[in-house]
């Protein structure tokens, strides 16, 4: 993969991140089916779709992907259409218009809602696990990649043991509870009706408009100090992430494998430290280290995909220098620093 010094634009950095690699690109030429990617309008989504078309596209291979979204965002359909995949808008709260989604073989899944929850427990529970309900019942006989969070262990001690994909989940607050509730509903018509599935953990993606280091970094830029109250972290870029998700299309099963996906565990002052000095700027604290944060065991994903192809000091050399130069944000926090689970 041919990483930049640094990257000037959007143009250059989606390019980076829907790049597959040529393991993506042998397993795009031997997988049978199109794929549909549900929920593809979020902030990861447009970038997934992307790299999955090139993907088709450097095998050599006739294969449709196909965006489905309420497409509440402008240009978000166009800017897919434009790439070359095919959309369909649809409202998959709504189980009669699921019922009308074309029967497709690979689902990647990245419907869901967190933000908000706080005062929107409702519209929270019912985008988690109503809408999973809609999409297993449609989809029964096709294997399902689910995105889902490291939020289900509800542990936040970094000097426990790594989380494994064997830790029980005991999410804490109401938005984890409910990726819980996301897991179950597609491990039930897994096991009731032979779905394939895999439970996608995700920590973290690394995007430059929005991230970890894209949070660090603002504060950082805006004179504004760093909280500590979180002081372990975990990011992965998201190319990345992406090239892991599409390529779990073949690691599904009945019942669902579980992946963790992310980093060894990162220390936010270090990671402050570092992005402060590429800004020409002093990184100011607040809080107290006290071994707060998520800290998950990626060993079985790196056995399957090998390591991640970005690794943290050039995603800090990226973002340090997408911040200073003044690079667009989604104006989408992550929340890391919370250590309540309350979003």
């Amino acid at each position: 993969m041919n990483t930049p010094e640094t990257i000037a634009n959007e143009t250059e950095l989606d390019a980076l991140l829907t790049q597959p690699d040529e393991s993506l690109t042998a397993m795009m030429r031997a997988l049978e089916g199109d794929i549909m990617i549900l929920g593809i309008g979020g902030k990861m989504g447009l970038t997934l779709g992307a790299q999955a078309v090139n993907a088709v596209r450097e095998a050599g291979v006739e294969k449709d992907v196909i965006g489905v979204s309420r497409f509440s965002e402008s240009g978000a359909q166009s800017q897919l259409e434009a790439g070359g995949l095919k959309t369909i808008g649809c409202d998959l709260l709504d189980p009669d218009e699921v019922a009308k989604l074309p029967a497709t073989k690979n689902i990647i899944y990245m419907a869901g809602r967190k933000f908000g929850t706080g005062g929107g427990e409702a519209m929270t529970w019912a985008m988690n696990t109503v809408v999973p309900a809609n999409i297993g019942r449609h989809f029964k006989d096709s294997r399902v990649v689910v995105f889902s969070s490291g939020a289900v262990y509800g542990r936040m001690d970094a000097n426990a043991s790594p989380d494994t994909e064997e830790t029980p989940s005991r999410p804490k607050a109401e938005y984890g509870q409910s990726v819980v509730g996301r897991e179950r509903v597609f491990e039930y018509f897994s096991r009731q009706h032979g779905l394939e599935a895999l439970h996608y953990r995700l920590y973290y993606a690394i995007d430059l408009r929005y991230g970890v280091l894209h949070d660090i970094a603002s504060w950082i830029w805006n004179d504004a100090p760093v909280p500590l109250n979180v002081d372990t972290t975990t990011a992965i870029w998201q190319g990345d992430a992406n090239r892991y998700a599409i390529m779990c299309l073949d690691h599904c099963s009945a019942p669902p494998n579980i992946l963790n996906i992310g980093s060894g565990p990162l220390s936010v002052r270090d990671i402050a430290t570092q992005l402060a000095s590429h800004m020409g700027k002093d990184a100011q604290f607040t809080g107290t280290e006290s071994g707060v944060g998520a800290v998950p065991d990626v060993s079985k994903c790196a056995s399957l995909f090998g390591e991640p192809q970005v690794h943290l000091e050039q995603m800090i050399r990226w973002q340090a220098h997408w911040t200073k130069t003044g690079g667009r944000s989604l104006e989408k926090p992550t929340g890391f620093h919370i250590t309540d689970g309350v979003y």
